[in-house]
């Protein structure tokens, strides 16, 4: 059987820790799916997580590793998992403990894992998880959002704006606006955002024209938000700091969202997909033997910044 290998690390740190290497995966738990990775994709938190910046929760057993977005084909199931069996195609997320989603196998726990809809690829599959997980969990689990209502999203254009742009769409929002970078708004323009406004804009034009304000980046100035919403209005960030998490357990309008594995949720994300409803596009592809200099170039420079990094078995 050939060696299997992961992208791990063996202490907090820049990208300079990564390393390819062999790995045993560990044992199969009654919850737990292990799965032939296809496609994984790349996330801002994969590099936060190995620099440190959830240690508290992560822990210091190492080695870590890399990865939460895959997508592939079940190899084999734990005794308490009925949704799954061996050679179901499947798209999910890794939690933030166990990662290894760029590596030839994972073993992930069963909720964090659905059945991937014929007609989606792996490497679109991989794409969705976590970002289209929590644009879709802020909308609907914590917006509650209806048809007709009207929606702002700050950074629309990144994977959990874009996504919330889609899906809001989707569920008959009435109008879809959003902010973005200069230089930026032809590609707003394509997702039919109106209107499109740069992340440093006089919120007084659009006060109390949204229903919902979803803060796709974490930095959108509280005040902004808040003139911009309607009297029964909701803000929504997914920026879990000490402040927007003291606010958010006030009873209020304003909510932080954390992504959570919520199986019908991840099946509801990869039918819009499937249905032509939503769609991240992909900048790069890369096998795994070359994966760890496209990360550690996403890394530093930010770039690719038109969709999603992919990483797929050599």
């Amino acid at each position: 059987m050939p060696t299997l290998k992961r992208i791990q690390y063996h202490q907090y740190g820049g990208p300079e820790v990564m390393r390819l290497e062999p790995f045993e995966p560990g044992e199969l738990g009654a919850n737990d799916v292990r799965v032939r990775v296809r496609a994984a994709s790349a996330n801002p938190m994969d590099f936060g997580i190995r620099s440190g910046a959830m240690k508290l929760v992560t822990g210091r057993s190492f080695p870590r590793a890399m990865g939460y977005d895959f997508a592939g084909i079940v190899e084999a199931v734990g005794d308490k998992v009925s949704r799954l069996r061996a050679g179901d195609e499947v798209l999910g997320a890794a939690s933030i403990k166990r990662s290894g989603a760029f590596a030839d196998v994972i073993v992930a726990e069963q909720n964090g894992v659905v059945k991937k809809p014929v007609g989606l690829s792996f490497e679109a599959a991989a794409t969705l998880p976590i970002a289209s997980g929590t644009a879709y969990q802020a909308l609907f689990n914590k917006g509650r959002l209806s048809p007709g209502e009207r929606v702002f999203v700050h950074a629309s254009l990144g994977a959990v704006g874009r996504s919330a742009v889609q899906l809001a769409f989707a569920h008959g929002a009435s109008v879809v606006a959003g902010s973005c970078r200069p230089g930026s708004a032809d590609e707003a323009r394509e997702l039919r955002l109106d209107p499109i406004v740069d992340f440093d804009f006089d919120p007084t034009p659009l006060a109390r024209r949204f229903d919902i304000v979803l803060d796709a980046a974490g930095k959108l100035p509280l005040k902004t938000a808040r003139k911009m919403l309607t009297p029964e209005g909701r803000i929504l960030t997914i920026a879990p700091t000490p402040a927007n998490m003291a606010r958010s357990a006030l009873p209020g309008r304003f909510n932080v969202v954390i992504g959570k594995a919520i199986p019908a949720d991840g099946e509801a994300v990869a039918q819009a997909a499937v249905n032509g409803h939503l769609r991240i596009p992909i900048a790069q592809t890369v096998p795994l033997s070359e994966a760890i200099p496209a990360l550690t170039h996403l890394e530093r420079s930010g770039l690719p910044t038109r969709g999603k990094l992919i990483v797929v078995p050599d």
